[in-house]
């Protein structure tokens, strides 16, 4: 066997990564789906940002399974487009309450946090494994930030 490299990835690993691009997309699209129905000035900057963080971690994903001669993932899944609705939704029900809709965002970090866990473990010592790990760090700041976020709103 072969030592797998950057630019020559097992297809376990670059399956793997197909799964964190669609979650990195869904997490993009949550974030900048959720700022336009929260009624708060500072939250809707941190999604923004946050969304736009994951936008260029699925962007630098999608590069190694280009340059391994496979055509990236480009789309989210029909899962999170559902809990996008979900959001739509509530938000619509609770006027844009920012504890709510952080109850929601934090649903979504759980869900790209454990993604970026199983793949972590199921790919270790793959040639992917610095990115994964400083990607996994940037979104479990992320995560942990919306929690703080919500547990402070919720006692407003």
């Amino acid at each position: 066997m072969s030592l797998e490299t950057k630019t020559d990835l097992n297809e376990t690993t670059i399956n793997k990564l197909q799964k964190l691009i669609r979650a990195n997309i869904d997490s993009y699209n949550g974030f900048h789906e959720s700022a336009e129905e929260i009624d708060d000035a500072q939250l809707t900057t941190l999604f923004k940002e946050i969304g736009d963080q994951r936008s260029a971690m699925a962007s630098e994903l999608q590069k190694f399974v280009e340059f391994n001669g496979k055509e990236a993932e480009d789309d989210g899944s029909v899962a999170a487009k559902t809990h996008r609705i979900w959001i739509n939704i509530r938000s619509k029900i609770n006027g844009g309450d920012p504890y709510v809709i952080l109850i929601e965002a934090e649903r979504g970090e759980d869900h790209i946090k454990a993604a970026y866990e199983e793949v972590l473990k199921e790919t270790a010592g793959s040639a992917m494994n610095d990115l994964l790990t400083d990607q996994y760090a940037a979104v479990k700041a992320g995560h942990d930030k919306i929690r703080d976020l919500r547990d402070a709103y919720k006692n407003k």
